[in-house]
């Protein structure tokens, strides 16, 4: 199982990023698919999640309306469509297999989003 993620940089406060999560190794279409962050010298936070056929999404509050999950399960790709975005949005910004009720069994390397003037 592999789960790499792409799409992080520098960004201004309003600004806009797109993450991809590039899945392998597995049946990606079969499972569900969960973004989590970490911010500087804070825990893990959750982000969002997405069901295995991409039907449906959820959100922490924080990030509902400007935020969005979605995935390509023919080309075995996570997304994360992030608007507005704010400086406490800054995180390294991890894509896992799984759903929070059952735990994360797989985790990609990360990618660093630095929302800053």
């Amino acid at each position: 199982v592999q789960l790499v993620e792409s799409g992080g940089g520098l960004v201004q406060p309003g600004g806009s990023l797109r993450l991809s999560c590039a899945a392998s190794g597995f049946t990606f279409s079969s499972y569900f698919m969960t973004w989590v962050r970490q911010a500087p010298g804070k825990g893990l936070e959750w982000v969002s999640s997405i069901n295995s056929g991409g039907s449906s999404t959820y959100y922490a509050d924080s990030m509902k309306g400007r935020f969005t999950i979605s995935r390509d399960n023919a080309k075995n790709t996570l997304y994360l469509q992030m608007n507005s975005l704010k400086s406490e949005d800054t995180a390294l910004y991890y894509c896992a297999r799984g759903a929070s009720s059952e735990g994360y069994d797989y985790w990609g390397q990360g990618t660093q989003v630095t929302v800053s003037s």
